[in-house]
């Protein structure tokens, strides 16, 4: 099939990262398929490029996503990535595509959802009430206040070691001037970010957090974004008592929302244990691709 491939400007830049787009069409202008490339360029990532490659279902096989495929790779070299990662449904065609063309399985995730009727708040109570000696919580909405930012920007290290398998995805470096971005990202779409964290009595600092972003008319599902525990604070069940505490709000705050959405790691057995004890129930698998761009041929 013969297609037009039409590079796209995008004029949102950060200081994390940039796209690159492409659209393809047929020789009558209607569109086929398309494939963003988010290319990161903060420290500790700027190895890294991310693909989302999506072809119209009655167009595949044409040849149309292997086209995109090659455009976006070539994009990537360009830009001297390392590695370009991409994540499908499991058992869909994407996935047997990318297997196909060469790309390597480096995660599996399963996502699962916790619907908010069913919630069992009795139980939601009496694991926020539990006594966690030298540790409070506090929450908040949107931007993280001026006196919590420099911990909670510190917190953010607690995700460096979740498990991503064989995934080149690197390590994301935060500051307070990136929190405060990535709140505002949230606002900008009109979302409502809700944090809750872990603080340590002995010297008032964050030492654990979840985030959680819900449609800004409170219905449909909210989205959970990360929970963490910075390594030496681990072992006290925070990460249970938070997400608990953010389930209760979210239901408190928000009485139309009808679910929470998660996805984790399957090797991340730890917080897929507290998922399940809050009661998600897990909805499907994807699967994250890898291409090693220094160890595959050029198209």
């Amino acid at each position: 099939m013969s297609i037009r491939i039409t590079a796209l400007t995008d004029p949102e830049r950060s200081d994390a990262s940039h796209r690159l787009a492409w659209l393809a069409s047929d020789l009558a202008g209607s569109p086929v398929g398309s494939a963003l490339l988010r290319v990161f360029t903060s420290g500790g990532q700027d190895h890294l490029a991310e693909l989302e490659l999506h072809v119209h279902p009655a167009q595949r096989r044409n040849g149309i996503g292997s086209q995109l495929l090659d455009t976006a790779v070539a994009a990537a070299r360009e830009e001297g990535r390392r590695s370009v990662i991409t994540q499908v449904e499991a058992g869909s065609s994407g996935d047997h595509f990318l297997l196909a063309k060469g790309l390597r399985k480096v995660l599996a995730l399963t996502y699962a959802r916790l619907p908010l009727a069913k919630a069992d708040t009795a139980a939601l109570r009496d694991i926020v009430d539990q006594p966690h000696p030298g540790y409070r919580l506090v929450s908040w909405d949107g931007t993280v206040p001026d006196d919590l930012a420099p911990t909670f920007a510190a917190s953010r290290r607690a995700m460096d070691d979740m498990p991503m398998d064989d995934t080149d995805y690197g390590t994301v470096v935060w500051d307070v001037a990136r929190v405060r971005a990535a709140a505002a990202a949230v606002a900008a779409r009109g979302e409502l970010l809700h944090t809750v964290a872990a603080v340590d009595e002995s010297g008032s600092a964050i030492v654990g957090f979840t985030e959680l972003v819900v449609p800004a008319d409170g219905e449909g599902d909210g989205q959970h974004y990360g929970t963490g525990v910075l390594p030496e604070h681990r072992g006290h069940g925070l990460a249970r008592w938070m997400k608990a505490q953010s389930i209760l709000q979210a239901r408190e705050r928000h009485p139309a929302l009808d679910g929470l959405l998660a996805d984790t790691a399957d090797s991340n057995t730890y917080m897929r244990s507290v998922n399940d004890a809050l009661g998600y129930q897990p909805t499907h698998k994807s699967v994250e691709y890898q291409l090693d761009l220094q160890d595959s041929p050029q198209p």
